[in-house]
């Protein structure tokens, strides 16, 4: 093998599509038993996440804690498609943490 620019194996991420990424979001939420509602995912009628697509990203968001209250919300910027998977693992992992404490 020679060196030079080539040593990535010319490697390059897709472009990242913020529409279609969004409807992947979107049924990912749905996946995790999330209801949505007016452009907000609801659990038992707790608002707890919600997403849109801002420009060439993803502007998400979840609750610090679900409220029938005005919730807290923790706003994400979501560029690439491995921003949307941590965002719904990290989701994923809190809804677990509140079912075991609601629950």
């Amino acid at each position: 093998m020679s060196g030079g620019d080539d040593d990535l194996g010319g490697w390059a991420l897709p472009a990242f599509r913020p529409e279609e990424s969004l409807q992947t979001l979107q049924r990912e939420l749905r996946a995790l038993g999330l209801a949505e509602r007016g452009g907000r995912f609801e659990r038992r009628g707790l608002a707890i996440a919600r997403a849109m697509v801002d420009g060439a990203s993803i502007r998400a968001a979840r609750v610090k804690k679900p409220s029938r209250n005005s919730p807290e919300w923790l706003d994400k910027t979501l560029k690439n498609g491995s921003d949307v998977r941590s965002f719904v693992a990290d989701l994923k992992k809190q809804l677990a943490a509140w079912s075991d404490d609601h629950d």
